[in-house]
């Protein structure tokens, strides 16, 4: 009884708004229909298949088609479909919240569910606000985030972001968020490039003359992904967070880790800040926490910043609808037992070094500029001049990006991402059971498309 595929396009273009897309490419030309999706692979209506590289939207750890987690969900809805978390509990995020907190590194046992990662950063902003309020310091209420970081699209996580061509059409957005800069090695100031620790030291140092200059009684959080996504993966240096939990502790503010991408196992464990060996006071997530088949987020706090709350009549008045839904809590259990079982942080840190290898193999290509990242989140960024690292201008990045990269990656049967938010990027983060036969696949095929993009230009 469904829409034919033609049927399926003309409703698409007369009622579907897609996200953060340009709308007037579809008028004449067909919109991507994907239909079916099994382990690393989607396909389209078509019935083409393709290599899913950005596993999904940084989400499909497990990859596609897992009936395991498909029977989760609808064993919990038929025994309870809905409950809120609004005063009351149900089984499935009480375990949940275990086995989260179980992960997570210290004290952060409190778990407040969302319904995914834009949400957790909103929580997570609200609850240093709120808690500075009730300790005594009602001034704390700014922000610090990075040059270029993606925090989330609501109206504050958007203002925490600091990509200014994503903020510009919905300002004035929420007052009190600064930025600083990012962990870009690549692009590092002359007098630290030669030195990653002495780089890291600098970028890390610029947080604490952001507090002195917006006054310590006013900051009251800094937000940082282990490793940015926006601008193409920055790892950060050595020494970078280790620095940056002493000023958050000399300064009082707390540490915020935004790890909406990079938990669950995408960096091959399962919290970005583990590899990197540091202590967040907050720690945001999403996306792989049920692999992508149902939608949940989460905000984990330390047992500190919950403890105002454990006194007398104060209330974090703050929820949603749908977070802790039991179904995807139930999923995301599932989802956190198939990690156990089939050993998936233990797979991606075997394997990263064939991913990074594999993909280093194309810096022979003129305008490859730079491979960077961890586990299975990379960045390639795309230079003009290799000597010199010379970017491209807009027009040319449009040119390259948008008229040529996205549609012939996608032609050639590889879904990723080819992005300019900051410099030109083509990122990949495919799902977490890829091997080396999916590496080569990827490799070959970026290799086909960027050879003749370099001769485009």
């Amino acid at each position: 009884m469904g829409m034919d595929y033609d049927q399926l396009q003309q409703a698409a273009k007369d009622h579907l708004w897609l996200h953060f897309a340009r709308h007037s490419v579809y008028q004449a030309s067909d919109i991507p229909i994907i239909v079916k999706g099994e382990g690393p692979y989607i396909w389209d209506a078509q019935g083409k298949r393709y290599l899913d590289a950005l596993g999904g939207l940084f989400t499909s750890q497990l990859g596609h088609g897992r009936a395991d987690l498909a029977e989760a969900a609808a064993e919990q809805a038929k025994q309870l479909e809905y409950m809120p978390l609004w005063s009351y509990a149900h089984p499935a995020a009480i375990e949940l919240a275990a086995k989260v907190a179980s992960y997570a590194p210290g004290d952060l046992n409190r778990v407040f569910f969302t319904t995914g990662g834009g949400e957790a950063v909103e929580s997570a902003w609200k609850l240093a606000k709120n808690y500075f309020k009730l300790v005594g310091k009602p001034g704390k209420h700014k922000v610090l985030s990075r040059q270029y970081a993606y925090h989330g699209t609501t109206q504050g996580a958007l203002s925490i972001t600091g990509l200014p061509a994503f903020k510009a059409p919905f300002e004035p957005l929420v007052p009190s968020t600064f930025r600083v800069p990012n962990t870009n090695f690549y692009r590092a100031p002359a007098w630290v490039a030669e030195d990653q620790e002495a780089f890291g030291r600098w970028a890390a140092d610029q947080i604490a003359e952001a507090i002195e200059y917006e006054g310590p009684d006013t900051v009251a959080a800094v937000f940082l992904e282990p490793v940015q996504n926006a601008g193409g993966c920055f790892p950060p240096p050595p020494g970078y967070f280790a620095r940056v939990r002493e000023i958050c502790d000399e300064y009082d503010v707390l540490l915020v880790s935004d790890e909406v991408i990079c938990a669950f196992g995408r960096l091959g464990y399962m919290f970005g800040a583990e590899r990197y060996g540091y202590q967040p006071d907050i720690i945001t997530c999403a996306k792989g926490l049920s692999s992508g088949y149902a939608p949940i987020g989460a905000m984990i706090a330390s047992d500190r910043l919950m403890e105002p709350f454990r006194q007398g009549t104060n209330t974090f008045y703050h929820g949603y609808t749908f977070g802790g839904h039991p179904v995807s809590a139930a999923v995301a259990l599932k989802n956190l037992q198939i990690f156990e079982d089939e050993q998936i942080l233990e797979g991606v840190r075997e394997r990263e070094g064939a991913f990074r290898a594999a993909l280093e193999s194309l810096q022979d290509i003129p305008i490859v500029g730079d491979v960077r990242g961890d586990g299975f989140f990379y960045g390639i960024e795309l230079v003009k001049d290799q000597a010199s690292k010379e970017s491209f201008d807009d027009d040319e990045s449009e040119r390259l990006l948008r008229g040529y990269l996205s549609g012939a990656l996608f032609s050639e049967g590889l879904y990723c991402r080819a992005d300019d938010r900051g410099d030109p990027v083509i990122q990949v983060a495919p799902p977490l059971i890829c091997d080396q036969s999916h590496f080569d696949e990827m490799t070959q095929i970026l290799r086909v498309v960027l050879e003749k993009g370099a001769g485009l230009i």
